[in-house]
Order: structure tokens, then sequence, then C-alpha cells
């Protein structure tokens, strides 16, 4: 079951991102501030849903949190800062964009850059452990899959519809018939060893 909060006494924001391991795309970030008494049966880590319940989910979590943003970093960003770090710029950004200042920031994973002058806790696998995290981690992946579907229509050979940029069969060898797009991120080893490549 998912902890309501982590100190009931300071305005806690949640941040989580989807698309780290992905070989094309951005990466989005979202940060979520939820009233105290927040209650959905079916929020949980944006992972252990399906599609259908996300996007169910999402303009539940607009309306009733108390703030929400989402933010993305480009893969022409990614390649320049690395993965790592465009993950903490994608969430400095997203909480930028709060319209109510936190006072805690919960995070998703082992390791976060400072944001100002506000305290933040690290989680590991925080999205299945804390709502506004949880919370994140469906806008951040919602707003991400309908970025790479609707890049998908421009790029059709590389089935980013289904597999949203992920380092898939298909993707690698689309990648490998037909080179790379402006979407993809050349620091990330697109294609396995050249022994690896037999189909």
């Amino acid at each position: 079951m998912l902890k309501k909060y982590y100190d009931k006494t300071l305005v806690e924001a949640g941040c989580d991102e989807a698309g780290r391991g992905c070989l094309a795309g951005p990466v989005f970030a979202a940060a979520v501030i939820l009233p105290k008494g927040f209650k959905n049966k079916i929020l949980n880590d944006s992972k252990q849903l399906s599609e259908e319940q996300r996007y169910e989910l999402r303009p539940i979590i607009e309306k009733e949190a108390i703030a929400w943003a989402v933010a993305e970093v480009n893969n022409i960003e990614i390649d320049e800062i690395n993965i790592l770090n465009a993950s903490f710029l994608g969430m400095h950004r997203a909480l930028d964009q709060l319209k109510t200042i936190p006072e805690l920031l919960l995070i998703d994973g082992n390791r976060f850059k400072p944001y100002k002058q506000i305290k933040h806790q690290c989680i590991v696998e925080g999205d299945a452990k804390f709502m506004s995290i949880a919370a994140a981690s469906i806008l951040a992946k919602t707003y991400r899959d309908d970025f790479m579907k609707q890049m998908a229509v421009k790029y059709p050979i590389y089935g980013w519809e289904t597999n949203m940029g992920y380092a898939t069969k298909k993707h690698r060898a689309a990648i490998k018939e037909h080179g790379t797009t402006e979407l993809h991120r050349m620091s990330f080893q697109l294609l396995p060893s050249q022994l690896q490549l037999e189909f």
C-alpha cells in the first residue's frame, strides 16, 4: 500500500522521470504535490499499471493535485550532459513550473542534484512506496508515451508506437538497416557489438 506522505507537516512534491533507458526521444520528468488526504484505489507505480489505467489516472491526478508539472530534456541535451544529469534537469524543469513551492522533494531513485534550497529525500523504488512519486511516474510516462506515438507517425519503421524508443529487437534492427533519426541518442550504444549483429 502506498504511503500518503513522508512528513505530514511539510508540503511534499513527488518527482519521477520516464525514458531513461531509451535509445531515442527525450526523457520526461514530472513533479506532483498531492493533498495529504488524497485517495485512489488503483494508483500505483506506473510500471505496475496497464496503459489504460495510467491514462485513466492522469486526469484525476491533474484535477486533484495541489500542483503538477511535466518537463522534458531532449536527446541532444542528453548526449551533451549524460542521461543521469538529464534526469535531474528534467525534474528541476518540472519543479520550476509548480505553482505551489514545495518544502520537501521526494525523489524516485538513489541520487539527485539539490534543487534551490529545498530539502530532498531520495527513495529507491519510491514510485512503489509514495503516492506523490507514483503520480509523478504516471504523468511522466503518459506524456512521454504520447510524444513517442506522435513521432512514430513521422518515423514509422522503428516501432515507437509500441516500444516507445526502448531497445527492442525491432528497434535495433531498424537502426541497423535504416540508420538513425534526429531523435536518437548518439551517446547510447544503439547497436550491440559486431559479433552480436547476426540476426
